[in-house]
């Protein structure tokens, strides 16, 4: 007989490491449910999304709904409905979904609506930012959500706090953490872009939309950067959004900063795993940075991932500020990071481990 269907939503890029770490445990484990990918398709160019599923070991998506909007809004309802026709017919026994993106939100929102229990992978993370489209997806999807999987254990204390019942709570660690150190040997061989070598250069990533859809706020950036790469190369794999705001607002690259087109997972993970510090707005990268013990300047006013400030590698930085910080970390003032409890590589286990125990198994 046929195992029940666990349904992993992947909506976009950042996804798909940590759905890779529950989908390894549970190839490794006996929960007695057959897991299955299905991506909405919120991201659908192949450098975004399809090169990264070999890489870390993914099949192709059992299920592929091509839904994309123009808006928030236009996103999540579109993967609504498609989902609310997908799981009448195909209806898995359980639903995870993964980050704080729209087409997440519409996956719980749907899930729930069809009386199908949800794991949020990730949950419990807080920013503060009430205006931020992620922090309200993230609220909404702790709050319907059926188990709640926080990185950490003030993420899963803050859970509790907010009214959540002990047993659907449960601090398991940073997913990501497991693909990373699953995959890092493997990334370290991975060839540097031209020009490049081991320790002679940083990496900036930039896509949020309070940095980059603002011109001002982008030739802000951009000048800090510029400062910063006369004391360090810097390489910098732009998002497709972010090229798309940097074309409309005629603004190009300084000097020292040397743009890529975006990499592959393991082509990322090389990269920011052989520089000397990372400059970024993505919650992953901080994470990541911060699991390699590399300096990290975050530029935004704040995080939803305090823990990785706490570990001392991270560090809220504003434009102006950037190059006095990058001096910084070149002179070795920088504190070496402090472990982080459970970002030990097992967080995909303990997933299982509590998916088995709400099936009694």
């Amino acid at each position: 007989m046929t195992a029940p269907e666990l349904h992993l939503v992947a909506a976009a890029r950042p996804n798909l490491p940590k759905l890779a770490a529950l989908w390894h445990a549970l190839a490794e484990a006996e929960c007695g449910l057959r897991p299955v990918l299905l991506h909405t398709r919120q991201h659908q160019d192949p450098a975004m999304f399809g090169d990264h599923l070999g890489q870390l070991g993914l099949p192709a998506p059992g299920i592929a709904l091509g839904v994309q909007g123009r808006s928030h809004a236009e996103t999540t309802g579109r993967t609504l409905m498609a989902l609310d026709y997908v799981w009448a017919a195909r209806r898995p026994a359980w639903v995870v979904v993964a980050g704080d993106v729209d087409g997440s939100l519409a996956a719980a929102l749907a899930a729930r609506k069809l009386r199908l229990p949800v794991a949020h992978l990730e949950a419990g993370l807080r920013g503060g930012d009430p205006d931020m489209p992620e922090e309200l997806n993230r609220r909404a999807i702790d709050a319907v959500a059926t188990l709640l999987w926080a990185p950490d254990q003030a993420s899963a204390a803050r859970l509790l706090a907010e009214g959540h019942a002990p047993a659907a709570v449960r601090a398991v660690g940073n997913a990501m953490v497991d693909t990373l150190l699953r995959r890092l040997p493997e990334a370290r061989d991975r060839p540097l872009p031209a020009g490049l070598a081991p320790g002679g250069y940083g990496v900036v990533t930039l896509h949020r939309a309070a940095n980059v859809d603002d011109a001002a706020a982008l030739a802000a950036l951009l000048a800090g950067l510029g400062r910063a790469a006369a004391a360090l190369p810097l390489a910098w794999p732009v998002h497709p959004r972010t090229q798309a705001r940097l074309v409309a607002a005629g603004l190009g690259l300084p000097p020292g900063v040397l743009p890529l087109p975006p990499l592959p997972y393991l082509d990322f993970l090389g990269l920011l795993a052989r520089a000397r510090l990372a400059a970024t707005d993505s919650g992953g990268v901080q994470e990541e940075a911060t699991a390699l013990g590399l300096p990290c300047l975050t530029l935004r006013p704040g995080t939803e991932r305090p823990v990785t400030l706490d570990a001392g590698t991270s560090r809220l930085v504003t434009p102006e500020a950037l190059p006095g910080a990058v001096a910084a970390a070149l002179a070795g003032d920088w504190p070496r990071a402090r472990p982080i409890p459970l970002w030990d590589g097992r967080a995909g286990e303990r997933m299982a481990a509590h998916l088995a125990e709400m099936l009694g198994r």
